[in-house]
């Protein structure tokens, strides 16, 4: 068998010495014709190998460049060198793949973000990106486990649908048509009926409606599936594909709907604390260096470790929409005019608004609670003020909202009469409205989004390097 290799991340954690064996990987470094930094992705720690003058015939060892990948069999020996206990004295050096040492793009160097996401088939080889990729991996398991553990049905629903959950119209379509001469209707609009499904369909933006409908039946159902905005948004915090948690459990209110967030926020963070430190302290440490080249005054209180166990061993700050305008309108961040975005009882709070109040008022994270009906979704249910609707958000230090969610409206007339007032079609939504014709209960649910909340535990400020391929505008490569 050709594959009987040992990780390099198994190999360096037992620290055992005197066996021979197997590891293969990508070289990092080549010194002196001797000394091989060998990676193979487990972990951000390299295996060195080493050579002995005269193993190799010139030809070999000329091969031996950054990017190149190794099958290597030899005695796992104490480390003389500092910064590992085991080397690796090599036996036997197989090369399965050149790498032309002068076009490689990642010479053993420090190289810009900005020049990694254009290398972005290549950059998981990084050990910036590396340690992403690893933690992202640990969040998605923990996602799954958190759920499962608690008797939560894994629903998948569908990524092509008819309907758009939040109303924003922000949608992909999705056709077969010819774009160069669709059928058409009479009055000259494009003549659905002839395309693939029959109707109008997009890419899904949410997939709790059709998640609402397994919570009838399972009581407590998750949706972690890819969803899509077509939203023109050109900044560090939007991606027009993304990856969404939408869990949806009946017989639930806004409290418990908040109490099962933030229990889930600290489980995540708390779960790759326990099992990924090595990748966290690289981060906490790359993240330290980030912060020195930046003025003091912008520069983060916290570094990363102390971050997440500071979300981990706090309550989260809960306070009304209503609170909130107040504590802004009293800020001196709005009396000495330093928000770009006015303040007022109505708007829909901008990053900058939810980040004051995080990081500079209450310093922890913050559950705001009781939006304006009219800047939220058709489906949270009204206050008895019927200005507001139970809708809660939970904004954290340096990304603002991470969670959206509210208890939906379970009183049939209620949403019947709120989707007629922001024209959506009734009769085409009857599938959905029979959840609350037959056998209704209170319920809630909330969306996390995932790569905000990777963005989160890795620390990294812009949300395209923590998904492996950003789909934004005007950029769809790889």
């Amino acid at each position: 068998m050709f594959n009987k290799r040992i990780k390099i991340k198994q190999l360096v954690a037992t620290e055992q010495t005197g066996d021979e064996v197997t590891v293969m990987g990508w070289v990092r470094t080549f010194r002196n014709n001797q000394f091989i930094a060998l990676n193979d992705g487990s972990t951000n720690n390299n295996l060195q190998v080493v050579v002995e003058l005269g193993l190799l015939d010139e030809a070999i060892l000329k091969r031996i460049t950054t990017g190149a990948s190794l099958k290597v069999t030899g005695e796992v020996v104490p480390s003389l060198g500092k910064g590992q206990k085991i080397e690796l004295k090599a036996k036997n050096v197989e090369i399965l793949g050149d790498s032309d040492a002068d076009k490689y793009p990642l010479q053993p160097k420090k190289h810009s973000l900005e020049f990694l996401r254009e290398k972005a088939h290549l950059r998981f080889r990084t050990n910036t990106f590396g340690s992403v990729f690893r933690v992202r991996h640990l969040l998605a398991f923990a996602i799954h486990k958190f759920f499962n553990d608690r008797g939560f049905i894994y629903l998948h629903t569908p990524i092509i649908t008819a309907s758009d959950a939040e109303g924003a119209g922000e949608m992909f379509r999705v056709t077969t048509l010819p774009f160069d001469n669709p059928p058409r209707s009479q009055d000259g609009s494009i003549d659905f009926k002839e395309d693939f499904f029959g109707k109008s369909t997009n890419l899904t933006v949410s997939g709790q409606l059709e998640g609402e409908l397994g919570a009838m039946a399972f009581s407590e159902v998750y949706t972690f599936g890819p969803t899509f905005r077509a939203e023109n948004s050109n900044t560090t915090r939007h991606l027009a594909e993304f990856w969404m948690i939408e869990p949806e459990m009946a017989f639930c209110d806004i409290e418990d709907n908040m109490n099962l967030a933030e229990e889930f926020m600290k489980y995540l963070i708390q779960y790759v604390m326990d099992n990924n430190r090595d990748d966290i302290e690289f981060l906490d440490q790359r993240l330290a260096e980030e912060e020195k080249q930046k003025p003091a005054n912008e520069r983060s209180e916290f570094g990363l470790i102390e971050k997440l166990q500071f979300v981990i061993n706090n309550n989260f700050e809960r306070i009304t929409y209503t609170d909130a305008i107040t504590i802004l309108l009293e800020s001196p961040a709005y009396k000495k005019k330093k928000f770009k975005y006015d303040v007022n009882w109505g708007i829909d709070l901008q990053s900058e608004h939810e980040r004051y109040l995080v990081e500079k008022h209450f310093k922890k994270p913050v559950i705001v609670t009781g939006y304006p009906k009219e800047i939220k979704a058709f489906y949270m249910k009204q206050n008895e003020d019927g200005k507001t609707v139970a809708a809660m958000d939970i904004l954290a230090p340096g990304i603002g909202e991470i969670v959206g969610g509210s208890q939906r409206e379970e009183n049939l007339e209620k949403l019947e009469q709120r989707m007629r007032e922001m024209h959506l079609p009734v009769e085409e939504m009857s599938w959905y409205l029979d959840t609350r014709r037959f056998g209704t209960v209170p319920h809630a649910g909330f969306g996390l989004g995932f790569e905000r909340m990777v963005q989160f535990v890795t620390g990294m400020t812009n949300i395209r390097d923590v998904i492996a391929f950003a789909r934004t505008p005007k950029n769809c490569e790889f």
